[in-house]
């Protein structure tokens, strides 16, 4: 930059504040104010603590409050050529370059130093910069923009709460407030510093109308995570146990998901609160609308949190969720003092069934216009219709809707919601797969135990309307999830192909009421599809020659591909596992077709060398073939062009462990080269392996399974001691460790629990080896799911209390063979883990021998097993536990602990969540004789298991050979 001829210079002496009386021997650095743009401060020696700039003076006092009253006032220093400013040397450097007119772009990091220099130094235009850039980035969404990240945000609240700025601490919660679960995550969990918000910013974004939370357990999870990590760093614990309360306050009880309070009842700071919360749950379900109604006034207790900024409204969980809780939360808060409108909300509630208040207009909702995404899994108190009409008056934005488990979301609902909310996208509404899969039992017998419901002539009205043009035709649904869901048929699956013509993806895994025919049918409509899931179904040779054809007759111009419109050409995803009536020519002509596979599940099919040989895919990164009778020739050559698998499952693959010939494709004969092959390819994820796997593979794969997150090891496979040990150091980011059938000792498991701070999930199945209690004396506060089969014999009630101690967050737990428990373990279970979602309890000794009544204290328990713990078990059992437990979906016991011999079965739908009822039966047999010959000694051994599951319309009760 040139200087003018009439520059009057001075020399700003530029000092680093710590140095209060500077020595000559200090070191500086001298910038010419004609290199001013150029200025790199990087460049600056860090022991250079002085820096001296050179600066025209009546640009200093033209731009610069401070500098006009220092250089052309009174003071002496307006008489010198040199003046001293003790500031930060970085920060004035930037000054300097903004009162020449230099481009300086305002960050996250450098804002409150930019802010504080603009306010001390009076410049005028840099305070108008700063503030403009902090009333942008505060506006926005931190995912829509570069963060403020949190220590900055927090620097920023403190510098206005000394000072008394006034415009920043607002938008400081705001921001917060709007940013709440995306800064949780990412600050809490990666950058670790949620946990230094003060108290008082905290309790204001808590309070503040524009927090915003997919859902209340968000919430809760955020305030805990900041009392227990302040709780570990607070020297004065008696101050936070004062502000405990006063945050954990902010949280509505009332709306958090059962599973996760209850599993909070251990916790010190929530235990009072979950105790509180249970019984508001457990009162919303058992008086679920003129409660609420009357609560109406009362402050924001059962209001769900909405704002302008709500994308995605997380219910998930939630039993006590009902219409009313939803219309009194789209509602103005204006009525929440209204009696009138309590008085008539109260009475559309009664006739809910037959008049919805949303759809006749009695009510003016609000409108969220940003929702795009609502997930109401596991609410079995809500009524479908009517949220969907409160969904079409409030969401008007909506694109993904999640239902799981909700059985009362029948094809009537579907059509409702696609025409009622049309730019509706993706739905979920998936089941618990039925147990009675054809092709994997032998169905002794089958049946209706309620005669089925008629269908509904108005069932499909809508549907209909809108095919036949009387309604106006919504956007097309593209992806779709039916999983479990046997109550749709061929017909519920036609209508729904005509309708949705544009699915991409369609899950109909475990739809055994659909035949291949109808399967097929679907794919010929859907021509964009891409992923489809059929496992466990009948899809079959009619499927496959859908996929395989070309069932247009015009084709685009200028095109010259004659398979340009082959679905099996643009598949990615193809998940078809246990579909039996696929036979090899077919699987061979859609695997040869099938080049853009990313997913491909093949497991327990009729899979040969051959067929998987045709594959010339690249883009690979999950397969299953578990259970085929491929060899490892095959997979070595798959793994050779798809280096970007991630994930391979291959467990009972016995072919693996064999070897054989191949002298087409070049590769050697033992499954030994398979592993070189993957080791030398693949950055694996996730494996499921067995036969063939061993202390060799294991090295082999060494720097292959350096990410992997999740390892099986089945039967066949020999890993041992040696490979187990060295395990964790391998695989340090493993979160799931499943061993069946291997050799193991307490130093294994030690190092395992020691080693791998991310387990969430540990299964040890009929292992070999000397376990003892030493193995589970170690705390592992990340594991969520435990498996112990045939492995802990010697546990006693002792030994369980240890283990609720080391493992105290499980939501599933499963222990077989643990013959020294007994009626007071259910106790220890139930205290140790009062959030258990899945217990498993089988041979363990007399644990049922008085019956069952402590387990129920498991409030959030959705799937319950016991079996063969001893005769105790009274015959109204599985009826008691489904209305104690409000989420219970699945039961399974055995006749031989039945103190009556006998169960008693449900016979209504709608006053229980249950979908799945499993009665084994055993008969005696001989096993040998006493050493005496006298007597002869019989075991029970399975028979046949009685399955009872629901299919919307009705109970089906179906008897198979096999123990399921």
């Amino acid at each position: 930059m040139a200087s003018s001829p009439r520059e009057d210079f001075v020399i700003i002496e530029c000092r680093e504040p710590h140095l209060i009386e500077p020595e000559l021997t200090h070191e500086h650095v001298f910038l010419p104010a004609a290199e001013i743009s150029n200025w790199d401060v990087s460049s600056i020696p860090p022991h250079h603590h002085i820096v001296k700039i050179q600066a025209d003076r009546n640009r200093l006092i033209e731009h610069s409050s401070y500098f006009r009253g220092l250089l052309s006032g009174s003071f002496r220093e307006s008489q010198k050529d040199c003046v001293i400013v003790q500031w930060n040397r970085e920060a004035f450097i930037d000054i300097v370059k903004v009162i020449y007119s230099c481009p300086l772009d305002v960050t996250s990091k450098s804002f409150l130093s930019l802010f504080e220099a603009a306010l001390f130094f009076g410049l005028e235009a840099l305070l108008l910069k700063c503030k403009t850039w902090f009333a942008e980035k505060t506006s926005l969404r931190a995912i829509l923009a570069p963060p403020i990240y949190l220590d900055d945000l927090i620097e920023i609240w403190n510098f206005d709460l000394k000072h008394g700025i006034g415009f920043i601490s607002e938008p400081c919660t705001s921001y917060l407030a709007r940013n709440f679960i995306d800064g949780f995550q990412m600050w809490a969990k990666s950058l670790g510093s949620f946990s230094y918000v003060p108290y008082n910013l905290l309790l204001s974004c808590l309070k503040h109308l524009h927090l915003m939370v997919d859902s209340e357990k968000d919430l809760a999870d955020g305030i805990l995570f900041w009392l227990t990590t302040n709780k570990e760093s607070s020297k004065g614990f008696g101050r936070l146990e004062n502000d405990c309360t006063d945050i954990l306050k902010q949280i509505r009880i009332g709306l958090l998901p059962l599973w996760f309070v209850a599993g909070k009842k251990s916790c010190c700071y929530f235990s009072e609160l979950a105790n509180e919360s249970i019984d508001s749950i457990l009162n919303l379900i058992e008086h679920p609308d003129h409660g609420l109604v009357d609560s109406l006034g009362e402050g924001d207790r059962t209001r769900i949190r909405l704002t302008e900024f709500t994308e995605k409204l997380d219910l998930s969980g939630c039993p006590q969720i009902t219409f009313a809780v939803l219309l009194l939360s789209m509602l103005p808060y204006s009525y929440d003092l209204d009696p009138t409108i309590k008085d008539r909300i109260k009475r559309s509630l009664i006739n809910l069934t037959t008049d919805i208040p949303i759809s006749k207009g009695l009510y003016p909702t609000l409108s969220f216009e940003a929702v795009r995404e609502v997930d109401i899994s596991n609410c079995p108190s809500l009524n479908l219709e009517a949220a969907i009409e409160c969904f079409s008056k409030s969401f008007p934005s909506l694109r993904i809707v999640k239902a799981a488990h909700c059985w009362n979301f029948k094809t009537k609902a579907l059509s409702q919601l696609v025409h009622k909310c049309p730019l509706v996208l993706e739905v979920d509404i998936t089941v618990d797969i039925s147990p009675v899969i054809p092709t994997q039992v032998s169905i002794m017998t089958s049946g209706s135990l309620i005669p089925p419901q008629v269908l509904l002539e108005n069932e499909f009205t809508v549907l209909e309307d809108c095919l036949a043009g009387r309604l106006p035709s919504p956007r097309s649904i593209t992806k779709l999830t039916l999983e479990g869901r046997t109550d749709f048929s061929d017909l519920d699956l036609q209508r729904i192909s005509e309708f949705c013509a544009c699915l991409d993806y369609v899950n109909l895994r475990g739809c055994t009421s659909l035949t291949d025919f109808s399967i097929s049918n679907l794919i010929s409509r859907c021509r964009k599809l891409h992923s489809v899931v059929v496992c466990d179904t009948s899809f079959g040779k009619f499927s496959i020659q859908a996929l395989c054809a070309d069932n247009t007759t015009i084709r685009p111009p200028h095109c010259r591909d004659e398979n340009w419109n082959l679905l099996a050409l643009k598949l990615q995803m193809l998940h078809m596992g246990g579909c039996k009536d696929v036979d090899e020519a077919s699987l061979l002509e859609l695997l040869s077709q099938a080049h853009m596979l990313k997913s491909l599940c093949l497991r327990d099919t009729h899979l040969t060398d051959d067929a998987l040989y045709s594959f010339l895919g690249s883009c690979l990164e999950m397969l299953d073939i578990s259970n085929t009778m491929v060899s490892a020739n095959v997979l070595a050559h798959v793994v050779h062009g798809n280096p970007g698998l991630k994930q391979l499952k291959a467990r009972g693959c016995k072919n693996l462990f064999h070897q054989c010939k191949s002298p087409e494709f070049g590769f050697s004969s033992s499954s030994e080269d398979f592993y070189l092959e993957l080791g030398k390819k693949c950055q694996l994820e996730e494996i499921a392996l067995g036969w063939g796997f061993s202390l060799f593979s294991f090295r082999t794969l060494k720097h292959a399974i350096t990410s992997l997150r999740a390892i099986t090891v089945g039967l066949g496979g020999t890993l041992g001691q040696d490979a187990l040990t060295l395990l964790p150091a391998t695989c340090p980011l493993l979160e799931s460790v499943i061993l069946h059938f291997q050799v193991i000792s307490d130093g294994v498991v030690i190092n395992i629990f020691e080693s791998l701070r991310h387990l969430q999930e540990l299964a040890l199945c009929y292992c070999l080896g000397d376990l003892s209690p030493l193995s589970f004396k170690y705390s592992v506060p990340s594991l969520r799911k435990l498996r112990l089969e045939r492995v802990t014999p010697w546990m006693t009630n002792a030994d369980l209390v240890t283990l609720t101690e080391n493992c105290g967050n499980l939501v599933e737990l499963s222990l077989l063979g643990c013959t020294l428990l007994n009626s007071d373990s259910q106790a220890i279970i139930s205290r140790g883990w009062p959030g258990l979602v899945s217990l498993h309890l089988e041979d363990c000794g007399d644990l049922t021998a008085k019956g069952v009544a402590s387990l129920c204290d498991c409030i959030a328990l959705e799937d319950l097993l016991l079996r063969h713990n001893g005769c105790g078990i009274e015959k109204n059992f599985i009826l008691d536990a489904a209305s104690k437990l409000p989420m219970l979906r699945k039961v399974s016991v055995d006749i031989c602990d039945a103190t009556e011999g006998d169960f008693n079965l449900p016979d209504r739908m709608d006053r229980h969540a249950l979908s799945i009822v499993k009665i084994a039966r055993c008969k005696l047999q001989r096993r040998s004789l006493d050493v005496n010959g006298l007597e002869i000694h019989k075991v029970p051994v399975h028979k046949q298991t009685l399955v009872v599951t629901r299919n919307n319309k009705h109970f089906i009760k179906t008897l198979v050979k096999q123990r399921v």
